[in-house]
Formats: structure tokens, sequence, C-alpha cells
């Protein structure tokens, strides 16, 4: 009669512990398929244009646009002379240094060139040939026949002062430095090519095309010469 009794009560147990898990189970199952919960965001229309109205000045517009002026302006101007500056610094920076202006310009003293004898001046890089010609010389060279020439040039045109021929001593047919005092013109002699020119730096034999060059000058004083 006991063991009935203890087999009824394993029995009471066995189904209550089946029928709770059976219980929690269904619970669990509920839980995980309930889909409907609400969104914590709202829809919204994308169509519609937000009211900025809150956010706009309620004082007077005429006001607000001649601020707006203002600033604009005052923003040109800002950029205008910032603009300016950095134009002059370019400027500056491309401009000739001092060395470079001082070689611009040479200045001769004439005084110690004597009569009937030439110098030769560097200026720029280039030989400057100047010749304190005798009256001899400068008559020679106002009576040569110019139509006769190559390069017909009077020898009024080539100087300022007839006792003074100023001009570069670079050969015109491919950049050679003449010898002076020598040629068959009795002027400058270039042995490269054999070019001759006469006492007035004009081209009178071989392949030259053009008299030599004159440079620019001027005569200050009485006994200086400025080149450039």
């Amino acid at each position: 009669m006991a063991s009935l009794t203890t087999a009824t009560r394993a029995l009471a147990r066995s189904s209550a512990i089946r029928s709770t898990r059976v219980a929690a189970l269904s619970t669990t199952a509920t839980v995980r398929g309930d889909a409907a919960a609400p969104s914590p965001f709202k829809p919204v229309d994308s169509t519609k244009v937000p009211d900025y109205s809150k956010y706009m000045s309620k004082g007077n517009k005429n006001t607000n646009a001649l601020i707006s002026y203002f600033m604009v302006g005052t923003m040109g101007a800002i950029s205008a002379a910032g603009a300016k500056d950095t134009v002059q610094e370019f400027l500056k920076n491309m401009s000739a240094s001092a060395d470079v202006l001082a070689m611009a310009k040479v200045e001769v003293d004439l005084a110690t060139i004597p009569e009937g004898k030439n110098v030769i001046i560097k200026w720029r890089g280039k030989p400057v040939f100047v010749r304190h010609r005798t009256a001899a010389e400068i008559e020679e060279a106002n009576s040569v026949k110019v139509e006769s020439l190559r390069d017909p040039e009077q020898d009024a045109d080539r100087v300022k002062k007839p006792e003074w021929l100023v001009m570069l001593g670079v050969c015109t047919h491919l950049g050679c430095v003449p010898i002076g005092e020598a040629g068959d013109y009795g002027g400058w002699f270039c042995p490269c090519h054999g070019s001759h020119y006469d006492i007035s730096g004009r081209i009178r034999k071989g392949p030259a095309p053009l008299n030599l060059e004159i440079p620019a000058y001027d005569f200050p004083e009485e006994d200086k010469l400025i080149i450039g």
C-alpha cells in the first residue's frame, strides 16, 4: 500500500513539472512572436517645407540690407588690398637688383683718352669702343660716298660729337670682337672672317652685313660720357 502511494506522488510531481515547462515555452513563444510593437520615430512628410520664420530677423529690412552691403564692401576692400600687396611684392622681386642697375649705365672720363686713341669699355657684358678721333679722321669719314656703302649711313648720323665715336665692339657678322686701328680702311678689322670697318665703324669689305651698332649714350658734361 505504501509503494502505491509513493508512486502516485511521484507521478503527480512529474506532471506538475511538465506543465510548468509547457507554460514557460508558451510564454516565450508569445513574446518572441509579438511584431506589433510601436516605432519610436514619427513619420515625416518630406515634401513639406520647414518653417524658418522664427529664425528670421525681426528688425527693419533696410537695416539688414545695409549691414549686408557693408560686409560685402568691407570684404571687397580687404581683398583688393591683399591683391595689391601681392602684386607689389611680385613686381619688387622681379625688378632688377642693385648690381644689375649699376651695370645699366657706365660713366667714362673722356679727359683720360688722348686724341687718336681707342679705349674699350665693358657695358652690359659687351665691349664698347670709344675713339677720340683726329680732325683728319673726321674729314676722311665725311668724304666717303654713302651711296657706295653696303649699309649707307652718314658719319654725322653716327656721332653726337664729331671727335667722339662710340659704338659696340661686336662684329655684325658672327659677333666677334674686331681689332682697332687695323684693316684696309684704318678703322677696325675682324680677323675671324675678314670684315673691314672704316673710321666711322661702317662696313666696307667682308661678310658683315651691317655697320657696327651705336649704343645709347650722352654727354652730361664736357669731359664725361654716360653709356646706357
